[in-house]
């Protein structure tokens, strides 16, 4: 036998253990395994690093809700102490309180039938709310000053004079307001609500007067938001921005009604007033002091009144009496909380 023969027939020894060194070698690599990209990898070696991102492009990371902006919370307006019946004009505030201002979801007619009733008032009042109660999901409002439109031993005339804002669907908040006249009667244990008479102002006129543009950016003029928009409207007469501005030089006067809002007659009579007609406004605040306020000084008050009348007014109504002039001042219960000017045309 030669070197390298054996018993297997005759197939070289070193022939047989290359044969069996591959074999081992396959079976190695099998048990190794695969990735699951179908790609080998070392026993003992670390797995590959991820495959990068391409460039320019970045996982997107959650956003945030955005907690909408709070509606303003003004407090409730309450009467002072030297109001005539302040009860009564409780009640007409309370009233626009619940009819125009709302947590979110509480919109719509029943909702505010039910906040009504609350009060101990009829329901039905809710379906005279107007503009008082826009389709929005959130309103919230603020009572500017509740004035006399009238006041009678039973009945009564509130003036509620109010800013609003709104939140619509997508979130925004819109401003805006209205001035409601506000109808009761007496009752026991409290006065009650007959009924109520949102304002609606004309639209804008196209372009202001020269003496309403100056009114309206005067800073010495508050104007709450429906007396604004009386003067945009073009349906006021000059005399009334006109006086506006030469009451402005000496004094701040906040203004309460212009046009709408107002009683159409003298409250109690038949008598047309000269608010409807564009020929009045209101003041209820001189130099930041309330007028009903028996803290402001009389003379002050007195001192507008003059200035009303030298500013053209024919008819300046007021807290103070005042004699002379050809009858051209008066005052009564109605004004014992602002003043008014009056104008012939």
């Amino acid at each position: 036998m030669t070197s390298g023969d054996g018993a297997d027939g005759g197939r070289p020894t070193a022939d047989r253990r290359g044969v069996l060194r591959a074999g081992a070698a396959a079976l190695l690599l099998g048990a190794a395994g695969c990735t699951s990209g179908g790609n080998p990898r070392s026993a003992g070696t670390s797995p590959s690093p991820p495959t990068p991102e391409p460039p320019g492009t970045r996982t997107p990371t959650p956003t945030p809700t955005q907690t909408p902006t709070p509606l303003p919370e003004p407090p409730l307006w309450q009467p002072g102490p030297a109001e005539i019946q302040p009860d009564v004009k409780r009640r007409a505030v309370e009233l626009v309180a619940a009819l125009g201002a709302w947590p979110p979801g509480g919109q719509g007619v029943e909702p505010a039938r039910a906040r009504v009733a609350a009060l101990g008032l009829p329901p039905a009042l809710a379906d005279q709310a107007g503009p008082l109660a826009p389709a929005a999901p959130e309103a919230s409002l603020e009572v500017v000053v509740a004035q006399y439109g009238g006041i009678l031993a039973d009945s009564a005339s509130v003036l509620v004079v109010c800013r609003q804002w709104t939140r619509g669907p997508d979130g925004s908040v819109a401003g805006g307001g209205t001035t409601v006249d506000v109808r009761l009667s007496r009752a026991e244990p409290r006065w009650t609500v007959t009924e109520l008479h949102p304002g609606v102002a004309g639209p804008a006129a196209a372009a202001p007067t020269s003496a309403v543009a100056r009114v309206l950016a005067e800073p010495r003029i508050e104007l709450p938001p429906e007396a604004a928009a009386d003067l945009r409207s073009g349906t006021v007469h000059d005399s009334v921005p006109e006086a506006m501005l030469r009451l402005a030089g000496p004094y701040t006067l906040s203004v309460s009604v212009v046009r709408t809002g107002h009683p159409l007659d003298v409250f109690g009579t038949s008598r047309p007033s000269d608010h409807p007609l564009g020929r009045a406004f209101d003041v209820w605040r001189i130099d930041g002091m309330a007028v009903v306020d028996p803290a402001t000084p009389r003379q002050l008050v007195e001192s507008f009144m003059r200035d009303a009348a030298a500013a053209g007014s024919y008819n300046v109504g007021g807290p103070v009496a005042i004699p002379g002039a050809g009858n051209r001042f008066f005052t009564d219960d109605t004004h014992h909380d602002h003043c008014h000017v009056g104008f012939t045309f």
